[in-house]
């Protein structure tokens, strides 16, 4: 790698005359930067923060103001202030422009390097001076560790260079610069630049200075540039250390009684690093003129025997992908937000991180050696829009912009290679293939070997260490993991992972079991990393939360951005919880009836797994309880062997209580953490199981009450219907509006997506065929000695196909019940929305209750999550507040449910939700602002919902969550509650 340091006619340029913009389309990285460092937090050398306010000219060109505004003198008194880190569209309420998101397609036209003459170019000036104690002698740097897209930088005056490579650090001698006080630093931000072309990543474009500005003392003798070699023998326990200096000095490891010197090697039993187990040790690197804390965690990292090994053993990535995002302050995120995301992280069961698509902030990496997380660091490399031209032009397949490539590789690279979170380094995202992606890969290998190498685009794996891919389907993801691929010979002897998979945009993901246990039965295949962590909506004052289009961009790609299992705020999606279940640490499995056994175990007994990679189970506490019709009626501790990783055992339950009372009855079973983490404290869930010993009685009433025909009314027990049309009315003194057959949801945007496979998009053919407006036919009115028959066909418009749909009533005097029977008629070519009953109350209905799935939503492939009991909810806390709204808060396999006045018992169990809205409001809604309380509380009582998927990027409904248009019949029995 080539060394770039700061050239003499750089060093001597003055500001003040006309703007040199050349270097904004040069495709080199820049120049006037040190070599690229390992990055660390502090040591005992001064620095000074420059981060805070800052005054800010944006200019809406390249070339409207000239550099005068970098000398010292210049009275920048009337610009505004704003503050560093930060993007300057997400300040000042507009006032500097706004944000623009696209997916893929480049917000300017695509002509290499070539940018748009409009391009926002944000001046910003920081005055200040050193502290009275700042050091007289030696050296010092300014380090810049993110600016958004192309940066030149000006101290006192004198230019001393410009950079390109937004996600990245960039150091700059000013030593000879700095005076005690009134240093004038003043950098020129350009939103485009030739770099804008390799930084195509699926997020918001947000240009500024978003990360730290720092300035650091470099006493003479200070460390420069150093590598920590820290491998784990799993056969000895013991690691070696060795630390690569630029600059010599000793290396001193307390804990260990390591006292070395920089280069020489020393083995000692150690305690390996994992991210079950971060154990790091505290170590100093000392040389002449600086002493630098290093934590040190001994972990090796191989691919043998056709997998990912660590330590010896082969690991199973529960992952996320992680792109740095606040919904005020962008990319711009501080020490607290990093650590809430590693604990949110490590409290829902995930244990690997992949940057999409850039190196995060070097803190974030030091959160994960700490708390303990699988990392793979991703390059700030992506070029996606090149594929809307075939690839033509695609700069990683053009030499002249290899340097910047082996830049971007190596800044990463250098910054991050002392953190043993990170065990996989990856080239970037979506780049196509060429020979600078070739290059890139080349440089890594070299300088470093302990580590492996991941790019998705390389399908035949020429360049990288194991064979990646997105979004391919179960079907496809077991063919792999069966090695019936084909494929290169190389690919075929590597493991497998999918780099990006679950696509969270909206309600879902849908079908992560299913993943979960193809990648837990075949061992080539290591895991997966859930698209994505977080939604990138922006706070805003009349939509709550504004995504793509909001700022009216010319291109724009909607709510794509908004696709994570964390809302804006961080609040866990349903999405979150379902993965939390899925990947849980510990298998649950247990057959407490006497009716049931399962192989190799009995009756009364349950089977737990560990399923950690490295630790025993010594860190969790178990306890079980007995629940009759949803209510706990007893507990307690249960004890479980430290089972090793990969192992079972059976452990035997304790006698279930003599008497159920006739009720369904089942065992709950949790896994807890036995005592505080640095993670989270004592009694932490990390897992559970369910099972059933008695299934639950049928509801089931006398028809002993006969339908009695009055004026206009016909009554039947404690219910009153229209005369004419067989319409509910009442039940007791509830007024009831509106029962009838339901078809249509709110379409949600896996709905909306295109499967993977084959290009079908539901929600497009469902309005296609005219499920969202189903006329409803009377067709008879029949009043039977025990029964009220109420005979209908629902169809849409325009089509000859339908759904012939007979209610019948029944009562014993007290209770009422609905048997609905459906047949379809015609040829169904589409899987139904839902199939139910809807109905409205008053909008005092508020608090609900109900025995069934919860406590939060889940459909027929997101419900894993859902645990059997009874739970209570207000009907707005029944919502899940998808940032574009669409069908949300189902709650499963209900049992019986009341609102409103009313109980509700199903026949089989059903699926329960009620809104303040109806669900073509819903449908129509943009924004969450767009809904208002409306003056009754609609109910959905559901036989069934068609599954959710990933249709919005990946993979459609499996088939078994399908829900097809077939015959159906089911029962609902209705009371009022005294």
């Amino acid at each position: 790698m080539t060394s770039r340091t700061t050239s003499p006619t750089l060093g001597s340029a003055r500001a003040g005359g006309p703007p040199s913009i050349d270097y904004v389309e040069d495709v080199s990285p820049g120049s006037g930067a040190l070599q690229p460092r390992a990055w660390y937090p502090s040591s005992d050398a001064k620095s000074l923060s420059l981060n805070g306010s800052w005054r800010l000219r944006v200019s809406p060109t390249i070339d409207a103001e000239d550099d005068s505004f970098a000398e010292p003198g210049f009275d920048a008194d009337g610009w505004p202030e704003v503050t560093v880190p930060g993007h300057w569209v997400l300040q000042g309420d507009g006032a500097f422009g706004l944000p623009i998101y696209t997916n893929h397609l480049y917000p300017f036209p695509v002509d290499p390097p070539h940018v748009p003459t409009e391009n926002p170019t944000g001046d910003h000036l920081r005055v200040f001076d050193l502290p009275a104690d700042w050091p007289a002698d030696g050296g010092a740097v300014i380090r810049f560790d993110g600016v958004e897209s192309c940066a030149r930088v000006w101290l006192n005056g004198t230019d001393i260079g410009e950079f390109k490579g937004s996600r990245l650090p960039h150091e700059f001698a000013v030593g000879h610069l700095l005076k005690p006080s009134g240093n004038v630093l003043a950098v020129r931000v350009h939103q485009w630049s030739a770099g804008s072309y390799l930084e195509d990543q699926d997020q918001w474009w947000l240009p500024g200075i978003f990360r730290d500005v720092t300035l650091l003392h470099r006493p003479a003798g200070s460390a420069l540039d150093f590598f920590v070699h820290a491998s784990y023998d799993h056969v000895t326990g013991e690691g070696t250390l060795r630390v690569d200096s630029d600059v010599d000095g000793r290396v001193t490891v307390p804990a260990l009684d390591i006292d070395v010197s920089t280069g020489e090697s020393v083995t000692v039993p150690v305690e390996a690093w994992t991210a079950e187990t971060p154990k790091l040790y505290d170590g100093v690197l000392a040389t002449d003129g600086e002493r630098v804390p290093l934590r040190i965690g001994f972990r090796t990292v191989v691919l043998e025997d056709g997998l990912i090994k660590v330590n010896g053993k082969a690991v199973l990535f529960k992952g996320v992908n992680r792109h740095e995002w606040h919904p005020e302050k962008g990319r711009a995120l501080d020490l607290d937000t990093m650590r809430e995301d590693v604990l949110l992280m490590k409290r829902h069961n995930v244990n690997a991180v992949r940057t999409s698509h850039y190196p995060p902030h070097p803190a974030f990496l030091d959160l994960c050696d700490e708390y303990g997380l699988w990392v793979i660091d991703e390059c700030d490399l992506e070029t996606h829009g090149f594929t809307e031209q075939a690839w033509r032009d695609n700069p990683v397949d053009d030499d002249r912009w290899t340097p910047a490539l082996l830049d971007r590789a190596a800044r990463m690279v250098e910054r991050d290679k002392n953190h043993p979170s990170v065990v996989i380094w990856s080239l970037g995202n979506e780049a196509g293939t060429g020979r600078g992606l070739t290059a890139m890969a080349e440089w890594i290998h070299g300088r470093d070997a302990s580590r492996l190498v991941h790019y998705e685009g390389d399908w035949n794996s020429r360049d990288t260490d194991m064979y990646s891919r997105m979004y391919a389907s179960h079907a496809e993801v077991e063919q792999i993991g069966q090695e019936l691929d084909g494929g290169t010979h190389k690919r075929r002897r590597l493991p497998f992972i999918l780099c990006e998979y679950a696509h969270a945009m909206g309600n879902g993901p849908g079908g992560l079991a299913d993943y979960q246990r193809l990648f837990e039965t075949y061992e080539r295949l290591q895991g997966a990393f859930v698209w994505e962590w977080i939604d990138h909506g922006i706070t805003h004052p009349e939509l709550g939360y504004a995504y793509g289009g909001d700022f009216g961009e010319e291109l724009h790609d909607g709510n794509f951005v908004c696709d994570g299992l964390l809302f804006p705020d961080r609040t866990p999606s349903p999405g979150l919880v379902e993965f939390k279940k899925v990947v849980e640490p510990v298998g649950i499995e247990g057959w407490g009836s006497p009716q049931t056994e399962f192989g190799g175990g009995s009756a009364g007994t349950v089977r737990v797994t560990n399923k950690q990679d490295f630790a025993d189970l010594s860190a969790f506490a178990f306890e079980w309880s007995y629940q009759v019709d949803g209510e706990t009626v007893e507990s307690g501790s249960l004890s479980v062997p430290a089972l090793a990783p990969g192992e079972s055992g059976e452990v035997k339950l304790p006698e279930p209580p003599a008497d159920g009372g006739g009720g369904e009855t089942q065992w709950t079973v949790r896994a807890s953490l036995a005592a505080d983490t640095t993670w989270a404290p004592k009694g932490h869930p990390v897992a559970w199981g369910q099972f059933a010993v008695a299934a639950r009685p049928s509801p089931r009433i006398a028809a002993t009450d006969g339908p009695v025909l009055g004026e206009r009314v016909i009554t039947l027990g404690p219910a009153s219907f229209d005369a004419r049309t067989g319409a509910l009315r009442t039940i007791g003194g509830v007024a009831v509006n509106g029962l009838r057959l339901d078809v249509w949801r709110a379409t949600t945007d896996n709905d909306e997506g295109a499967e993977w496979v084959t290009g079908t998009s539901f929600a497009e053919l469902w309005r296609k065929y005219g499920l969202h407006r189903m006329r409803h036919r009377l067709d008879g009115v029949e009043t039977g000695d025990d029964a009220l028959t109420v005979r209908t066909r629902v169809a849409p418009a325009a089509w000859e196909f339908g759904l012939a749909t007979v209610y019948r009533w029944t009562s014993d005097g007290n209770r009422l019940k609905l048997t609905v029977s459906v047949g379809p008629e015609g040829e169904w070519t589409v899987p139904l929305p839902r199939l139910g009953v809807r109905f409205g109350l008053d909008a005092s209905a508020d608090r609900v209750r109900w025995f069934g799935g919860g406590p939060g939503e889940g459909y027929a492939d997101t419900k894993s999550a859902s645990q059997l009991g009874r739970w209570e909810s207000t009907v707005d806390g029944l919502q899940t507040p998808y940032l574009r709204p669409q069908e949300n808060g189902a709650r499963a396999d209900v049992r019986w449910a009341e609102i409103g006045g009313l109980r509700i018992e199903g026949d089989p169990e059903f699926s329960f939700s009620a809104r303040r809205w109806t669900t073509e409001q819903l449908d129509a809604a943009a924004h969450r602002t767009d809904l208002t309380p409306g003056d009754t509380v609609w109910v959905n009582l559901d036989h069934g919902l068609h599954g959710i998927g990933t249709g919005s990027c990946g993979p459609g409904v499996l088939p078994q969550y399908a829900l097809r248009a077939e015959p159906a019949e089911f029962s609902f029995v209705f009371s009022e509650i005294s």
